[in-house]
């Protein structure tokens, strides 16, 4: 199943109005929102490797909405009684949490920070996440950590990848 959105009325604002400070690649996905393409569609319209990011930014801040689901045999179908959950949201917090799993997630921000953006560029990011004593801490730096990622031309290419790995342990 493919989840499709619609702009909001907020949407329609800021497409008239520019007054939510969005970039213009996050502009640019929120023009493409129609309420009939899938995120599948649009992946392939807009080649926007951090789309999923961009969605899940763009649903946070009400710019957009879930409105239904397409299925395999191409029918839309209603949104299921249950909500579902936002697309960049995190998994449960481990009960009781994971040190190794901290510490990998420390350590692949460390690696891909310094893989993408150099040795010793936003070494505050690292900084925070090596300070982070919980999994909530810890995944209070993701958004700056993404963002440093995709001001690279390679980090672009391989954001939703690198999002993906990040967020199976964090």
């Amino acid at each position: 199943m493919s989840v499709i959105f619609a702009k909001t009325q907020s949407g329609q604002d800021e497409l008239t109005g520019r007054a939510g400070g969005l970039t213009p690649r996050q502009r640019r996905v929120l023009i493409m929102v129609d309420g009939k393409r899938t995120v599948d569609e649009l992946r392939d319209m807009l080649h926007a490797d951090d789309l999923q990011h961009t969605l899940g930014l763009l649903e946070e801040s009400g710019f957009i909405e879930v409105i239904g689901m397409r299925g395999e045999d191409g029918a839309v179908g209603p949104m299921p009684d249950e909500p579902l959950p936002s697309i960049t949201a995190f998994r449960p917090v481990p009960q009781p949490p994971d040190p190794k799993e901290m510490e990998l997630a420390r350590n692949f921000i460390q690696n891909t920070l310094k893989t993408f953006c150099g040795p010793f560029a936003y070494l505050h990011i690292v900084e925070a996440a090596h300070a982070a004593k919980t999994h909530e801490a810890l995944r209070q730096q993701f958004d700056p950590w993404f963002n440093a990622i995709v001001l690279t031309r390679e980090g672009r290419r391989r954001a939703e990848e690198l999002r993906a790995m990040l967020l199976k342990v964090i």
